[in-house]
């Protein structure tokens, strides 16, 4: 990261007093969460599981279970990094028109942002399929422990979504549990899978924050999956400014009037320290971001 960079983002962010925020899984790396994609947009491992094999196979989802069981911990304990406390602390400045993650961590809430968006859902909640009964992920996760004991022992490296790589395990011994409600409905995370729809309600509202906004962020996304990519279209159509905070190509490298190839939370981090002595009056709001870090 070089300082004409961060001269340059601190410019945009100045110049901008509403801002909408995209951001995705490079957000989220300071915090321990691998990301998807390498440099060039490519997976860095398997794509994750679709809905369709979900909600269709009964060994796709104790394979999921199983693995869920070994990693999520590690997304759960996982806590903001500097990144989404700039971010916080720009929302605080009154700064942040919306701000729209397509990661499902929960980070950006725990920072102390409140305009959020969830584009696919929070991973800390399960839905059952058949009734819509909602209940938190680490109960059934506990339930799930307590059937499947000597699974729970076992280590393995994580994904960016909690999904422990356990090879070529047999996971047709593990043991799943239906909802107690209605009796056999399927329990999935409450977040929208590869081959899923993001509710119509939750893209409309995004794309009403959009209008509203004076100029676009999008921070660590390669905005290869179109969820994402739609906004950035959406922005450079109606002509409002983008800049990028991202390692690596993204799907809108062409429509960003900036881009910087950095960190996120660092890059944010020194932009909101030279935006609080560029501009005073947003100084309260943004020492917030410096003292939590």
């Amino acid at each position: 990261m070089s300082d004409s960079s961060v001269s340059s983002l601190t410019t945009f962010l100045s110049r901008h007093s509403r801002l909408f925020v995209l951001t995705g899984a490079g957000m989220s790396t300071d915090s321990g969460i691998p990301d998807y994609r390498d440099e060039q947009g490519a997976w860095k491992r398997s794509p994750p599981m679709t809905h369709q094999t979900f909600m269709h196979s009964d060994i796709a989802r104790r394979r999921y279970w199983a693995r869920s069981l070994v990693g999520f911990q590690a997304l759960s304990e996982a806590r903001p990094g500097r990144g989404h406390y700039a971010l916080a602390a720009l929302e605080r400045a009154g700064r942040i028109e919306q701000l729209v993650t397509q990661n499902v961590d929960g980070l950006h809430q725990r920072a102390g942002s409140r305009r959020v968006i969830d584009l696919h859902g929070q991973a800390d909640v399960v839905r059952c399929m058949r009734c819509g009964a909602t209940r938190m992920r680490h109960a059934l996760h506990a339930a799930l422990a307590r059937l499947n004991p000597h699974w729970t022992g076992l280590e393995a490296s994580v994904g960016p979504d909690g999904d422990a790589d356990l090879g070529q395990n047999d996971f047709s011994d593990f043991s799943l549990l239906s909802c107690a409600r209605c009796g056999d409905g399927i329990f999935k995370p409450d977040v929208v899978f590869f081959g899923d729809s993001v509710p119509r309600a939750r893209v409309e509202a995004a794309f009403d924050a959009l209008e509203r906004a004076d100029a676009m962020l999008v921070v660590g996304s390669s905005l290869m999956v179109y969820s994402g990519y739609r906004f950035a279209r959406r922005a450079a159509a109606s002509g409002k400014p983008m800049a990028c905070i991202n390692v690596g190509r993204t799907r809108a490298d062409a429509l960003f009037s900036l881009k910087v190839e950095a960190s996120a939370g660092e890059t944010l981090d020194a932009a909101l320290r030279s935006l609080k002595s560029a501009m005073p009056t947003d100084g309260a709001a943004i020492q917030a971001s410096t003292t939590n870090t």
